[in-house]
């Protein structure tokens, strides 16, 4: 039931209980009664006029694929799903991790992602062809067992790979939304969902929601977008470059984090190692798919429309 709905059943059971009270109360005060009941027909006929005209203005396809968006981007985090996969609490884990451990992940995190920008860049200058989301998660799955098998240790190689693969395939997403790759500001958005798919354990329940976290990231993407379209190239190691990797760092490193501490549990192997990637690559594959339909939705409707056809969508996921 939506928001809407949910408002109309209260009115009616606003105006049912006036109309009642005005025959209840009819043999005692006449014209009291008579108002109560002249107001409570004034309501029933507004809400079934409103119910006759409103409806999201979206196309109906639009709203499905809208509601299947919040729906991607609203569901619970990675860590959520790795608890399920392994049933224990990885968050937990993760704490316990040392702080070597941490060490080793913030750096292969930070290289996997100057990596990553330079995938951005050459995407920019060539548009890639399109590949399978299937294909991208074998890859995904395999450097995921090789990972199982070596632990902790194999993180600077493995996580280089899977972040290449993860990106390629959130390439090939926005492409298929229509998202224009030439232009940087959109392949730099492909980067930028690596971050956008992180929910902190900081974060308060405001910063959950996704135009929060999008909000957060888009400045720092537009600014250095604006800065390659100018120049047609940004230095290696500029402040610009750095601030822009440290805050995509700064959220990936939480999924990163997530995903070592599932890994170090003793008894994940190499098909452990492969279904904790599996998952790792679905869920960034997932907030790819709503992020860039929202985009391409904002493209055809506006921000404005779109955000509150989002925002009343949210409310009915979260009655449901």
């Amino acid at each position: 039931m939506s928001s809407i709905d949910r408002l109309s059943w209260r009115l009616w059971a606003w105006s049912g209980a006036l109309i009642l009270g005005a025959l209840i109360l009819y043999r005692v005060i006449d014209v009291f009664a008579l108002a109560l009941l002249l107001f409570g027909a004034l309501v029933l006929a507004g809400i079934i006029l409103y119910r006759s005209f409103y409806r999201l203005p979206l196309a109906d396809a639009d709203i499905v694929a809208l509601r299947r968006a919040v729906d991607l981007l609203e569901h619970p985090g990675f860590a959520a799903r790795l608890t399920n996969l392994l049933g224990k609490p990885v968050d937990l884990i993760g704490e316990a991790l040392p702080s070597s451990a941490k060490q080793a992940i913030a750096t292969a995190t930070t290289k996997s992602l100057e990596l990553a920008f330079r995938v951005a860049l050459h995407t920019i200058r060539n548009e890639p062809h399109e590949s399978s989301q299937l294909l991208h998660k074998t890859l995904a799955v395999a450097s995921g067992a090789a990972g199982g098998t070596l632990g902790i240790s194999s993180l600077p190689l493995e996580l280089p790979v899977s972040t290449i693969i993860i990106l390629r395939s959130i390439l090939d997403i926005a492409r298929s939304e229509g998202e224009n790759l030439i232009d940087p500001e959109a392949a730099l958005s492909c980067v930028a969902v690596l971050g956008l798919a992180a929910r902190p354990e900081s974060d308060d329940a405001s910063n959950s929601d996704y135009f929060v976290r999008r909000g957060e990231l888009e400045e720092s993407t537009a600014e250095v977008a604006r800065y390659i379209a100018e120049r047609g190239i940004i230095e290696e190691g500029s402040p610009l470059l750095v601030r822009f990797i440290a805050l995509i760092a700064s959220r990936f490193g939480f999924l990163v984090s997530e995903k070592v501490a599932a890994q170090t549990i003793p008894v994940i192997s190499a098909l452990g190692g492969a279904a904790i990637n599996y998952a790792f690559i679905d869920h960034l594959q997932s907030v790819a798919r709503g992020h860039f339909t929202v985009r391409r939705l904002e493209r055809k409707y506006g921000k404005n429309i779109v955000f509150t056809s989002y925002q009343e969508l949210l409310q009915d996921l979260d009655w449901n």
